[in-house]
């Protein structure tokens, strides 16, 4: 039980993580960038390429300024439509990361990526369970950033102005926030944590990410659901749940697999999401739009 509740834990803040990269970028721009599979996969090759020559620790970095710097990238593209409807916008990014993931396609053939991580597959013993240190760590980087992003939200300049952004872009403007600022400081931290959720996604007990597994960030999509798309509590919260009720799927898996079927843990984030949305379509603290007719 114990090991469950660790897994859990652990596969719950990788989780937190790209969803507040998809939640910080809704925030300042409206859009919900359907690319960011492909710029965490992009951020993570970028690693795996200069972990080698430079090091772990300095090819972290320069992949997640990748990241970042492609989630800006994706932000021009989007508002060069002469459309600002948010929702073509966000059409968009599925054409961009269709176009992405091509180029990584080709770059990555039949690879496997691996980030060089210093955990490797060694364990830890915690009240006779075996739990990867590569998992801690993703706890523990993973509860380290979502304080940082809530910090940074609540006393950061930046983050009264994505607040306000969020209430009302418009009345924000003429009070003179710079929303081009917003916008692109939004796409670049989103950018980051999708590398840094990446990181974590191609370690142990995975084996490394491959050209295909930029859809592993889509997997963070029924977590911003259930908590509400534009808020930060709440895709923590859905990392939580969606994380949790995995890991307990997949304890299930031997018993239920004859019924089920062996893929069962996979589906369980999107039964938890339609459940959710079947009582609270805005998700659980996600903001009730009021239209007036």
């Amino acid at each position: 039980m114990l090991e469950t509740l660790l897994q859990g834990l652990s596969s719950s803040s990788i989780y937190a993580v790209l969803a507040l990269g998809f939640v910080v970028i809704y925030k300042g721009t409206k859009v919900v960038n359907l690319a960011h599979g492909s710029v965490m996969l992009l951020g993570v090759y970028v690693i795996s390429l200069l972990a080698p020559r430079l090091g772990f620790w300095p090819g972290a970095v320069i992949g997640i300024l990748v990241g970042a710097a492609g989630a800006v990238v994706i932000q021009f593209m989007t508002n060069a439509v002469r459309s600002k409807d948010h929702l073509v916008m966000t059409i968009m990014t599925i054409g961009i990361n269709v176009m992405i993931a091509a180029e990584l396609t080709h770059e990555i053939g039949d690879a496997t990526v691996f980030t060089g991580d210093p955990w490797g597959n060694r364990s830890l013993s915690i009240g006779g369970s075996s739990f990867p240190v590569s998992r801690l760590m993703a706890l523990i980087v993973g509860s380290v950033l979502i304080g940082v992003i809530f910090a940074i939200f609540r006393f950061t300049q930046f983050g009264v102005k994505l607040r306000a952004s969020a209430v009302d872009a418009e009345t924000s403007s003429l009070l003179g926030i710079s929303q081009r600022s917003v916008s692109i400081w939004s796409w670049v931290i989103g950018g980051g944590l999708a590398t840094v959720g990446g990181i974590f996604l191609a370690a142990f007990p995975a084996n490394g990410l491959d050209s295909g597994s930029a859809t592993l960030a889509m997997s963070a999509i029924p977590a911003i659901i259930i908590g509400g798309m534009d808020s930060a509590g709440g895709a923590v919260l859905g990392g939580l749940i969606v994380g949790c009720g995995e890991a307990v799927a997949r304890r299930l898996i031997p018993e239920l697999a004859p019924v089920l079927g062996d893929s069962f843990a996979s589906v369980v984030p999107f039964i938890l999401m339609l459940a959710v949305l079947l009582v609270r379509p805005s998700g659980l603290f996600g903001s009730k739009v009021v239209q007036r007719v």
